[in-house]
């Protein structure tokens, strides 16, 4: 028998270990998500930086917009590696999205800013108008091809952009319900400039479109609307896909 006030040599060695031995806080490894994410974060920075800014784009609304919107997930999985690079994509149904340069040179045409009211015709994978859902307070979205403008409205609702409204109809004849609009960015080629889209634009709005005939070069042009003087400007040569049209 021990003495009360006796330990053990071994209970005191083991004793002392467990005083002596340092806590260690464990952190949080990140998870391959938390990577790819990362990884995404860098290619989106190196995008902005090489094929936004260093082409001339300064609006400062859009450079931040472009920074935000996870553009892979605007694209179909197979092309996610892809998202970043200085082209346009398929996304299916004979659509693209465009290519990154020209989604924020058209958002800084519009000067977007806060308050503002946006209709975009031709949704497409949905990624134009999460651009402009970073800026404005309202955007409205048109796609004729309904297969394929739900899955850009799937797409707008995963990444947090719930505000925008998605209508599946021929985008020549705007959503008048919401109009007037303080801007209108079209993302097909059409052989004119619809009328009632311009008839739905603000005193002082701006319109966005490429005018020229289908597969061939078309003109960026830039539309204008003071009272009943409508200016037009030739701004670039640009390929986009057709203007598609419901059946007559």
């Amino acid at each position: 028998m021990f003495p009360k006030c006796f330990f053990p040599p071994i209970l005191i060695i083991l004793f002392t270990f467990l005083i002596t031995v340092p806590i260690v806080s464990v952190g949080i490894a990140k998870t391959d998500n938390d990577e790819e994410e990362d990884r995404y974060q860098r290619l989106r920075e190196q995008m902005v930086n090489r094929q936004i800014v260093a082409r001339g784009v300064e609006n400062r609304p859009t450079i931040d917009a472009m920074r935000n919107v996870p553009r892979h997930k605007f694209v179909r999985s197979g092309e996610q590696r892809r998202a970043y690079l200085d082209n346009p994509l398929p996304i299916g149904h004979g659509q693209t999205i465009s290519q990154p340069f020209i989604v924020a040179y058209m958002t800084q045409l519009i000067n977007p800013e806060p308050g503002m009211n946006v209709l975009e015709i031709g949704t497409g994978s949905g990624y134009q108008a999460a651009v402009l859902a970073e800026i404005t307070d309202q955007v409205y979205t048109i796609e004729i091809i309904e297969e394929l403008g739900e899955w850009g409205k799937q797409n707008l609702r995963s990444a947090g952009y719930d505000k925008v409204q998605v209508k599946f109809a021929d985008g020549y004849y705007g959503w008048e319900e919401y109009a007037p609009f303080d801007a209108i960015v079209v993302t097909a080629a059409a052989d004119h400039i619809p009328p009632p889209l311009v008839e739905q634009l603000r005193d002082g709005g701006r319109m966005v479109i490429p005018v020229g005939s289908p597969f061939r070069t078309q003109n960026l042009m830039l539309v204008e609307k003071r009272g009943e003087d409508i200016r037009t400007r030739n701004l670039m040569p640009v390929r986009f896909v057709p203007f598609t049209r419901e059946e007559e």
